[in-house]
């Protein structure tokens, strides 16, 4: 009798072992399948470069279908201020000659004025700020225009607090309202000064701008409108890299035009 037990007891410890055990393997496998089936995505495909075949057909044309697109730098070494940049690319909505220009802007572009340190964020859906001093009961309204943006970005400098403003101005979408599907401009406004800074290049989007660590430099990434249809479309439209100059108010190229060429000859397969 305490034989017959004791294996019933037995068979139902390792019968409900057995389930746990089946249990494990199932979910194991599943998760192994899901990450199968998320490892390679439409988006991957669309975003990987193009095969040696393609090229070569593209090349037959003249034509090239992907270009390269430099990505915002990362400090990676804060003490030295190493900055990487990486470059990715887009893939065009429709080929373009190879001997086309990438962007069609000059390497220098004067642009009108208008340590330690740290950044906040404010977040909404803005059409003007006021400056306000209330010591001085003194109000200064930035813009005497309609404009639209949804972040105001504060940067804290040992002599300054600059704000940063990605801005919307016009209809270039032209979809009957002004708002962030539009190209972007950049303002910078110091409340040391209260100086307003405009950057812009005509003709682009200021997609991303970065503070580089040596001082009020501006690393800033302008979406090229390829179909020129008004609006830059990040998923296949590319952005060059640009330093803007806070003090001369110049903006120059980050990556050397030569370095740039070979990047993109490289992609297109005519290097």
């Amino acid at each position: 009798m305490k034989i017959e037990k004791y294996n019933q007891r037995l068979l139902a410890i390792l019968g409900t072992v057995g389930v746990i055990f089946l249990i494990i393997a199932l979910i194991a496998f599943v998760s192994m399948w899901a990450l199968e089936l998320g490892r390679y995505s439409d988006d991957d495909i669309n975003t990987g470069i193009l095969s040696q075949e393609k090229i070569e057909q593209l090349q037959q044309e003249n034509k090239r279908e992907q270009v390269i697109s430099y990505e915002t730098p990362r400090l990676i070494d804060t003490l030295n201020s190493v900055y990487i940049i990486p470059v990715s690319h887009k893939t065009l909505g429709e080929p373009e000659d190879i001997d086309e220009s990438l962007n069609a802007l000059s390497s220098e572009v004067m642009l009108e004025k208008v340590d330690l340190r740290y950044t906040n964020y404010f977040y909404g859906a803005f059409n003007n700020l006021i400056i306000y001093k209330p010591a001085l009961n003194e109000f200064k309204k930035l813009f005497n225009k309609r404009v639209n943006f949804n972040e105001i970005q504060t940067e804290y400098f040992e002599d300054d607090v600059l704000l940063f403003l990605s801005v919307s101005e016009k209809d270039t979408f032209k979809d009957g309202v002004i708002n962030l599907k539009d190209y972007k401009t950049l303002y910078i406004y110091s409340m040391g000064s209260g100086e307003l800074k405009k950057v812009a290049i005509e003709g682009t989007d200021v997609f991303h701008f970065k503070v580089l660590n040596t001082g009020k430099d501006i690393a800033i990434r302008f979406g090229i409108d390829k179909n020129k249809d008004g609006k830059y479309e990040e998923r296949n439209e590319p952005t060059i890299i640009k330093k803007y100059d806070f003090e001369t108010g110049k903006l120059v190229d980050i990556v050397d035009e030569k370095v740039d060429a070979e990047l993109q000859r490289t992609l297109e397969g005519t290097k």
